[in-house]
């Protein structure tokens, strides 16, 4: 058997964090896709677990051997998924779940023809802004950055299987269950 492939994108703000972390509770079978990155960890993030932290040489280094089913720059951070990792979980049978920018998530589609690609739109631009804001994770030099890119993010969601919308926490993730338990019943 060959393992499937879930992946949630989103703008920054979208809920698609808060959305992956409830699938993968809900999904036993879902494993999280670790992705790699060149920023700092956070609090509360631990290796192998939450990413596999490079030194921006080391990050750059595996790009140029072609190591990577999709990487991107972003915030003056690299970000990516190291292919061997997702080659070896799917050979073993193992569905995985990505939580990744809307680039990457097109990217993985392009190697990965039969994965599911789920949007996460917000309501209204207005709303993302002000869940941003909100969370208080970025000054506002990042967070004019974040908000720099919505409008590339929201543009590239017809090329998405699926979109929902979170208006509503709860309802959002109950679509987004619902979609994930189809594509992972499918032969």
């Amino acid at each position: 058997m060959t393992g499937k492939i879930v992946v949630i994108s989103a703008p920054s703000g979208a809920g698609k964090t808060s959305i992956a972390r409830e699938i993968l509770r809900r999904n036993p079978t879902l494993r999280f896709s670790v992705s790699a990155t060149t920023r700092p960890m956070r609090i509360g993030e631990r290796e192998g677990k939450d990413y596999f932290f490079l030194a921006p040489d080391e990050f750059r280094k595996r790009v140029a051997a072609g190591e990577f089913v999709e990487w991107e720059e972003i915030y003056g951070n690299y970000y990516g998924t190291l292919q061997a990792e997702v080659d070896a979980a799917l050979v073993q049978g193992r569905h995985l779940l990505f939580d990744v920018d809307v680039k990457g998530a097109l990217s993985i589609k392009c190697k990965y023809q039969q994965a599911l690609l789920i949007f996460i739109s917000p309501p209204s631009a207005a709303v993302l802004e002000e869940r941003l804001r909100a969370r208080l994770t970025e000054d506002a030099t990042m967070l004019a950055r974040r908000l720099e890119r919505v409008p590339m993010e929201l543009a590239q969601a017809p090329q998405f299987d699926r979109c929902v919308v979170n208006d509503v926490l709860e309802r959002a993730v109950t679509e987004v269950q619902e979609i994930v338990e189809q594509h992972l019943q499918k032969s």
